[in-house]
C-alpha cells in the first residue's frame, strides 16, 4: 500500500499504478514527489475509463479558445484599431493594432521554456490546466479594457498586457496539447492523433466566421464598429469555464505517469542547450506552417476588405470555407505521413508552396472577387493543411521525452514568434512599400525556402532522426 510518510522519509517519486486497455485508457495514477519540504500531487485519480475521442476533445478544448480569440483580434483589427490605437491615417493606427497582435508572440519562446519545463515537471494535465487559467485572464482584460477615449493611454498598454498574457501561455499551451495527443496515440497513428490540435484550431475558425457574419448581417456599420465587436469576444469569456471543467477531467498520458524522475529546470534547459540544433531547425520547420495558417486565416478578412476591397460578408464567408478546408485536410495529412513517412509530404509541400504562393495571390490581386479569393484561399488551405498534419509528429518525434514539451513549444514559439505573429504586420507593410498586392506571396516563400531547408537537415541521416534524440523506439515504425 502507498505510503506517503515512507515516501517523504525517502524524498523519492512513489509507484504508479498504470491499466491501459486497447482502444480506451484506464488510468489510476498516484504520483506524488517529495521537493522543497513538501508533497506534491502531480496527477489526478480517475476511477472511470475515457475514450481516445473524450481525451482529444477535452485536451483539444484549449486551442479552441486560444485561436477563436486570435482569429477575432485580426478580424476586428480596423476596430480594435479605432478604440485603441487612434492615428492621423489608418495604415498607421492598422500597423500599431497589428504591432500588439505580433508582440503577443514575443512571449511565446518565455511562456515556452518556463510553462513548457513546468509541463515537462509536474505532468500534462496539471500544467495544461495552468496555460489555460494565464490564457482565459488575457483574454477577459482584452474584453473589459475600456476605449481610448475612455482612459487615454491606459487602453493601449491594457490591451498590450492581454495580449502578452495571451502569448506567453500560448507558448506551451500548442506544445503541451500536440505532446499530449501524441502520447496518447494508438500504434502507427501519431500523426492522425496529432492533427487534431492544429484541427481544433480550425473550428474556433469556423465559429468565429460564423459569429462575426452573422453580426455583420444583423447590427448597423457603426454600432458594429462603436461596441458591437466586442460581443464575440465576450462570447468567448461565456465559454471559458466550461472549457476549465473539460480541462480539470482530463487524464494523466500514461507515458508521463510511468516517469519516476522529476524534471528540474536546470535539466530542461541543459537539455534544450544539448538539442539546440534541433529546436532551431525545427523552428524553422515550422515557419511554413505559421505564416500559411495566419495569413490564409487571421489577416485574410482584413486583406480582403482593405485590399482588395471585397465586402465585409465576402471575406468572412471565403475565412469559415478555408476553415473547414483545414480542418478536412490536416487529419488527411497526418495520416498520409503515417503510411508513407513525414519527410516526403514536407518536401512536397514546401516545394509546391514555394513554386505557386506568388502566382496565386497574383492571380488574385490581378482581378478580386469572392470567387478569386475562394480559390486562392483554399489552394493554400491545401499545401497548409498537409504539411502542417506531417509536421506537428515530425516535431513530436525530435524531441527527448524529459524535454519534449518545453522542445516543441519553443521550436514552435520561436517560428511563430518570427513569422506567423508577425505575418499580418508585414505582409501589410509589404504591401505599402511595394504597391503590390500580392506581396505576402514573397513572406510565404521565404518562410517556405527556411521549412524545406529545415527539413531536410532534420532529416540528412538516413534512418529515423528521432532515436538519436532520444523518442521512444515506437516512433521508428511509424517512419
Amino acid at each position: 500500500m502507498f505510503n506517503p510518510h515512507q515516501s517523504m522519509r525517502k524524498q523519492q517519486l512513489s509507484t504508479s499504478t498504470i491499466s491501459t486497455r486497447i482502444g480506451r485508457l484506464r488510468c489510476h495514477t498516484h504520483v506524488h514527489t517529495y521537493r522543497g519540504g513538501r508533497l506534491m500531487q502531480t496527477s489526478r485519480i480517475e476511477g472511470k475509463p475515457q475514450s481516445k475521442l473524450g481525451m482529444v476533445l477535452r485536451v483539444t478544448s484549449g486551442n479552441f479558445l486560444e485561436q477563436f480569440d486570435f482569429f477575432l483580434f485580426g478580424f476586428y483589427a480596423t476596430q480594435i484599431a479605432a478604440a485603441f490605437f487612434p492615428a492621423s491615417n489608418e495604415f498607421a493606427s492598422l500597423m500599431m493594432t497589428f504591432a500588439v497582435f505580433g508582440a503577443g508572440f514575443l512571449m511565446r519562446p518565455l511562456g515556452a521554456v518556463i510553462l513548457g519545463a513546468y509541463i515537462d515537471d509536474v505532468g500534462r494535465r496539471q500544467g495544461l490546466i495552468v496555460t489555460l487559467a494565464i490564457m482565459a485572464s488575457g483574454t477577459v482584460l482584452v474584453v473589459l479594457v475600456p476605449g481610448y477615449a475612455s482612459i487615454g493611454l491606459w487602453a493601449p498598454a491594457l490591451v498590450l498586457l492581454g495580449r502578452l498574457l495571451q502569448g506567453f501561455s500560448a507558448g506551451a499551451e500548442m506544445g503541451g496539447v500536440s505532446v499530449y495527443l501524441t502520447e496518447i496515440a494508438t500504434p502507427g497513428r501519431r500523426g492522425f492523433y496529432a492533427s487534431w490540435q492544429s484541427a481544433s484550431q480550425q473550428v474556433a475558425i469556423v465559429a468565429a466566421a460564423a459569429i462575426g457574419f452573422a453580426l455583420n448581417q444583423l447590427m448597423a456599420p457603426q454600432d458594429l464598429a462603436q461596441w458591437g465587436w466586442r460581443i464575440p469576444f465576450g462570447i468567448g469569456c461565456v465559454i471559458i469555464p466550461f472549457i476549465f471543467l473539460l480541462r480539470r477531467s482530463l487524464e494523466e498520458t500514461a507515458e508521463f505517469a510511468q516517469r519516476r524522475q522529476p524534471v528540474t529546470m536546470k535539466q530542461v534547459m541543459r537539455g534544450l542547450a544539448n538539442n539546440a540544433s534541433i529546436v532551431i531547425a525545427g523552428g524553422l520547420m515550422v515557419a511554413l506552417t505559421t505564416t500559411a495558417f495566419y495569413l490564409i486565416t487571421v489577416y485574410a478578412p482584413t486583406f480582403g476588405k482593405t485590399v482588395l476591397k471585397l465586402s465585409t460578408g465576402d471575406a468572412l464567408i471565403v475565412t469559415l470555407l478555408v476553415g473547414v478546408s483545414n480542418f478536412m485536410w490536416l487529419p488527411i495529412g497526418g495520416t498520409l505521413s503515417d503510411r508513407f513517412g513525414r519527410k516526403p509530404l514536407l518536401v512536397t509541400m514546401s516545394v509546391m508552396c514555394i513554386l505557386t504562393a506568388y502566382p496565386v495571390l497574383a492571380f488574385l490581386a490581378a482581378a478580386p472577387s469572392f470567387a478569386h479569393m475562394l480559390q486562392a484561399l483554399l489552394w493554400l488551405s491545401f499545401i497548409y493543411g498537409l504539411y502542417n498534419g506531417a509536421m506537428i509528429p515530425a516535431l513530436t518525434e525530435q524531441m527527448p521525452a524529459h524535454v519534449r514539451v518545453a522542445g516543441f513549444s519553443l521550436a514552435y514559439g520561436l517560428a511563430t514568434a518570427v513569422f506567423g505573429g508577425f505575418t499580418p504586420v508585414i505582409s501589410t507593410w509589404l504591401i505599402h512599400v511595394t504597391g503590390d498586392k500580392a506581396a505576402p506571396g514573397y513572406w510565404l516563400i521565404f518562410a517556405s525556402v527556411c521549412a524545406l531547408a529545415a527539413t531536410l537537415f532534420l532529416y540528412r541521416r538516413q534512418g529515423n532522426p528521432a532515436t538519436a534524440t532520444g523518442l521512444d523506439a515506437a516512433a521508428e515504425a511509424q517512419k
